[in-house]
């Protein structure tokens, strides 16, 4: 399988160099991450809301060395805050934080990490809107939950992402499922040893729909984070069995990838929210994108061919 091997890449300084010195690659990157600054941006999220969709907005870069790059990142959101705000658009668009970037890696990072992040939530609740904390590799995990708890005894509309290839995320799930929390759910993008995760397509989307389930027939709000349209079937049903109505649950895919699906589920009356990323630091998260799904990759090397 490919997919490993990409992530692997993700971690090489050398495939890095190598990648970001490809003449195609600006061009490719750019299908995924449609600009590196605020004023790139702004527009990209006028035109999306124009049309219906909401958004989530990640600001990318995970190698955090030093506590003053964890201040940065944190600064990037604030910014990007600030200047959507006379907008008023509310909750159609929120923020998606890794915290890895607020510092979380470092010494004292769980600490660190959650007086970053704090900021980012109170600002974006000024705005009307709220964060959702993503998921990392699993070692990170616990920290994040703890933040994620910790922040909603003020911010009770603060979300997180759970990732189904994971063993432990049934039980995740469950613990999450209650009323007035905002739950993404994820396949999972990282490499992960087989003690804790399912290695097989098949079992990882089994567990995604059983996960999907408990989401469903909880409290909380669910946030379908997939492109698969088997899996986003299987979500419609699961939302009608559990007699939720279309505003009770949400649809999340990233930019770039099925627009036209975007559109339609919009279209229908679905929440749509696309996942946005943008920064200069878009190196690791290209790469995942290309792991997670066969035809990124091959849409890349075609590129590379045909301009070669």
């Amino acid at each position: 399988m490919l997919g490993p091997v990409i992530l692997a890449a993700s971690r090489s300084d050398r495939m890095r160099r190598l990648i970001s010195a490809a003449p195609v690659t600006k061009q490719v990157v750019d299908r995924f991450i449609p600009g590196e600054t605020v004023d790139d941006i702004v527009p990209i999220i006028e035109d999306l809301t124009s049309k219906g969709l909401e958004l989530t907005m990640d600001v990318v870069g995970e190698d955090i060395n030093t506590p003053e790059q964890a201040t940065a990142a944190r600064d990037a959101y604030l910014q990007l805050i600030e200047r959507i705000k006379p907008l008023g658009l509310g909750t159609q668009v929120e923020m998606s934080v890794k915290l890895s970037m607020f510092g979380q890696a470092l010494q004292g990072g769980h600490e660190l990490a959650l007086a970053n992040v704090r900021p980012v939530v109170e600002a974006a609740a000024a705005i009307g809107t709220t964060v959702t904390l993503d998921a990392e590799d699993h070692t990170t995990l616990d920290s994040m939950f703890a933040i994620h708890e910790e922040l909603r005894k003020d911010f009770p509309q603060t979300g997180c992402v759970i990732q189904a290839y994971l063993f432990r995320t049934e039980a995740d799930a469950r613990r999450l499922a209650a009323a007035g929390s905002r739950v993404r759910l994820v396949k999972g993008a990282y490499k992960e040893p087989a003690s804790v995760a399912y290695q097989d397509k098949h079992e990882i989307d089994k567990a995604y729909v059983r996960i999907l389930r408990i989401l469903m027939e909880g409290e909380g709000y669910p946030m379908i984070g997939s492109h698969d349209p088997r899996l986003i079937a299987i979500a419609q049903e699961l939302a009608h069995r559990a007699g939720r109505k279309l505003d009770e649950y949400e649809f999340q895919m990233l930019y770039g990838i099925r627009g036209e699906e975007h559109l339609r589920l919009a279209a229908e009356g679905h929440r749509m929210r696309v996942y946005t990323a943008y920064g200069t630091d878009w190196y690791g998260y290209f790469m995942r994108r290309l792991a997670e799904k066969p035809a990124n990759l091959k849409f890349f090397v075609r590129s590379m061919v045909s301009t070669g």
